[in-house]
């Protein structure tokens, strides 16, 4: 499939699940996703960011729990139409719509000036960014020097026997119950396929690295499902070899 296939691929696969995503993300993920989130957030509170960027924003879920480090304002963009949709009645409904605004956009291709945020974050949507290398080159490009990327996706477990439990879940339980819930059987093949062809860990990394941010760090979490990966755009000035300060939170 080529890049404008994939593209148009993955934008009607969310679409056609809009209606039943949050309740697949809570479903699916034992409620775990609220947890996830918040705990990626926490890696912005010490930067204090009046300006965040959620890139793959979907239903605005991630943007909602940015605002627990009290930004004045939360921009999310998504390729998926009816995923907006459904995000912006989901503000209207909290009463939020006045402090995030969802918009069309790509991520290899953002429609803001150059250091227009303080941060820059994406919750389970880098795995499907057509380019990822440039889709995060495009977020340090909007960052301004000194701002921080989040970066919030799967990842596999290690440790026996949970790494057997849950792969065993997450390739054959968990597509059955998405295609009796959604409707859609391709939508809930696609996710365990896209997070096992996902680099992760040290290999992820780099790919920060390569995108331009420095002082690049990883936090396994509940035991190894997920990993929050932040970085921070160079100031100006910066020279040198971005830091490769990499500890490994313990599994919660």
């Amino acid at each position: 499939m080529d890049v404008a296939g994939q593209k148009q691929y993955v934008r009607d696969l969310f679409d056609s699940i809009a209606h039943r995503y949050d309740l697949l993300n809570h479903l699916l993920s034992g409620g775990m996703d609220f947890y996830w989130r918040r705990r990626a957030v926490k890696h912005l509170s010490d930067l204090h960011p009046k300006r965040v960027l959620d890139v793959a924003t979907g239903t605005g879920d991630f943007a909602i729990a940015a605002l627990t480090v009290s930004p004045e304002q939360v921009t999310g963009v998504d390729i998926a139409g009816h995923m907006l949709e459904v995000g912006r009645d989901k503000l209207r409904r909290k009463g939020l719509d006045h402090r995030i605004q969802l918009h069309n956009g790509e991520a290899e291709h953002l429609e803001f000036p150059d250091d227009a945020f303080d941060a820059a974050m994406v919750a389970f949507g880098a795995r499907n960014f057509e380019n990822l290398e440039k889709g995060l080159r495009e977020m340090q490009r909007v960052v301004r020097p000194g701002g921080r990327i989040i970066v919030l996706e799967f990842s596999k477990p290690v440790s026996f026997p949970f790494r057997q439990i849950y792969f065993f879940y997450f390739t054959r339980l968990l597509p059955l119950i998405g295609k009796v819930i959604s409707g859609n059987p391709a939508a809930y093949r696609y996710l365990p396929d896209s997070v096992l062809q996902f680099p992760e860990g040290n290999d992820f990394l780099r790919i920060l690295e390569s995108a331009g941010f420095m002082r690049t760090l990883q936090e396994r979490i509940s035991f190894g499902i997920a990993t929050i990966y932040t970085g921070t755009k160079p100031t100006t000035g910066a020279t040198g070899r971005p830091e490769l300060d990499r500890p490994t939170g313990a599994p919660t």
